[in-house]
């Protein structure tokens, strides 16, 4: 469990020195030195008595507060300064995590026993008669971590989180996660606002046509029409040629930045550092998509979100395969529900709405 050991050392000048060592399991090692042994063993004994005395005193506080307790707190002190979406969320979450911990004590509350909850929510019907997804469980787990840390870090009612001592569940392959509009404004705005000049245009140019990061990021004028509105781009991922139609907004957007090409490259988005190669945006995407507090997004949702939006103006899975360079209409399919009817100018009709107010 512990011990102070004390180690003595004599110096280059003849001095004897003493370095007491305390090491006691959970915390860290914390050693002093002195040039008289009574002190080193006073100071060990002093330093020792004061650890114990905070572990005393965090177990205490673990046994005195239920699990209904902690979440009550949090719900009032924290919560309510989360966004209403958050609020509704957690507060089911959480409402579940106490009817089944509600009257333990925290210092029960151990990692193997969340474990099996996490097993118990994995196996559980949902009310609306689905298992429940691995997503969803890591969501749980989420919320409840949240609630700990604040216990940990504010209250100082339990000394450790047994939430992050348990692995998440794998989550399937397979997102469909696109953007409302509401959320593609703020997105857009934050953009805007970026220290990085191209993020903004990126970021249309992905919402646009849905093509590829590394497609949009190595964007080469060569490849550009800009009188025809499109890109021929001749190295895809499927090693095809397919045209990327550029319209509307995103056209005027890229006919104002071919005013200003480098010459030194043909990179529409060169790097800093090497301008034959493209340039790596995740930095200023990141930073971007933090301001906007949008939940579980990343950048190749921007695609499924072209898709989507496709889908929703009416484009034909046949079409939307074409235009996001699917090499299967098996892959287009999974935005079929979206899509009613049918319209031929659909990355226009598409583009207009997304972008009307800019």
């Amino acid at each position: 469990m512990h011990m102070a050991n004390i180690q003595t050392r004599t110096t280059a000048d003849n001095r004897v020195m003493y370095t007491a060592r305390i090491r006691i399991k959970g915390f860290p090692q914390q050693t002093a030195t002195f040039s008289r042994l009574t002190d080193a063993k006073q100071w060990a004994q002093k330093t020792e008595a004061r650890i114990r005395e905070g572990m005393h005193f965090s177990k205490a506080e673990a046994k005195r507060h239920t699990f209904t307790e902690m979440v009550q707190r949090y719900t009032r002190t924290v919560l309510t300064n989360k966004s209403a979406t958050i609020q509704y969320q957690y507060a089911q979450q959480l409402r579940k995590w106490i009817s089944l911990l509600g009257d333990l004590t925290l210092d029960k509350i151990t990692p193997a026993l969340i474990a099996e909850q996490r097993e118990n929510l994995a196996a559980e019907i949902t009310p609306r008669g689905n298992l429940r997804s691995p997503a969803s469980v890591n969501r749980y787990l989420a919320a409840l971590s949240s609630v700990f840390s604040v216990a940990i870090k504010e209250w100082q009612w339990v000394d450790e989180n047994p939430v992050k001592k348990i692995s998440k569940l794998r989550e399937k392959k397979g997102r469909d996660r696109f953007l409302s509009l509401e959320e593609i404004d703020r997105l857009l705005n934050a953009c805007k606002q970026s220290y990085n000049k191209d993020l903004y245009l990126v970021v249309v140019l992905s919402l646009s046509t849905g093509a590829r990061q590394m497609e949009i990021w190595g964007l080469r004028w060569s490849e550009i029409d800009l009188n025809a509105g499109k890109a021929i781009l001749r190295e895809t991922k499927n090693k095809q040629t397919r045209v990327i139609p550029i319209q509307s907004y995103a056209l005027e957007l890229m006919k104002e930045k071919s005013k200003v090409r480098r010459i030194d490259t043909d990179l529409v988005f060169p790097s800093t550092v090497d301008p034959q190669k493209p340039f790596d945006f995740r930095k200023s995407w990141e930073s971007a998509l933090r301001k906007t507090s949008i939940k579980d997004f990343r950048w190749h949702d921007l695609r499924h979100s072209a898709g989507s939006y496709l889908a929703m103006n009416g484009a034909s899975a046949r079409e939307i395969a074409d235009i996001l360079g699917h090499k299967t209409i098996q892959m287009a399919m999974r935005y079929s529900h979206l899509s009613e009817g049918h319209s031929a100018s659909v990355v226009k009709s598409m583009n207009e709405k997304m972008f009307e107010n800019y």
